[in-house]
């Protein structure tokens, strides 16, 4: 691994960690302005920064961590497997889930693009981050 997949690993934990508790504006610190969100149950795209900084204000649960498990760097883009735990407000249902999400990063290192896959949309998620296995 390189130090550029290195930095890019590194700038993905400090993300995950930031959304864990909560600082979503930390989450976003490196992001470009044009930033997207694509993919599984999301009903249509999150475009920008700021439509993504109310995208992520809780509301539907309580608790939520995303716990990315496994990282591989491909040029400009990092396929993740996380795992997803959340609890709904009121109700206290638990998603407990595993999905894959590929991240795709601009020019100048920041944040451009999250795409979701479900668990078994795996073949689907390394294509689209340019990653054999």
């Amino acid at each position: 691994m390189d130090e550029g997949d290195a930095s890019k690993i590194d700038l993905l934990r400090i993300a995950y960690a930031a959304l864990n508790r909560g600082d979503f504006d930390e989450a976003l610190a490196k992001g470009n302005p044009e930033f997207e969100l694509v993919g599984s149950g999301i009903e249509a795209p999150v475009k920008g920064l700021a439509a993504m900084r109310q995208w992520m204000e809780p509301d539907a649960f309580e608790e939520q961590r995303y716990e990315p498990r496994q990282f591989e760097v491909s040029g400009n883009k990092v396929l993740v497997r996380q795992h997803l735990f959340a609890r709904r407000a009121g109700s206290g249902i638990e998603l407990d889930i595993e999905t894959w999400m590929v991240w795709t990063f601009d020019d100048d290192g920041l944040l451009l693009r999250a795409q979701v896959y479900a668990l078994d949309e795996e073949d689907e998620a390394r294509r689209a981050a340019g990653v054999s296995g």
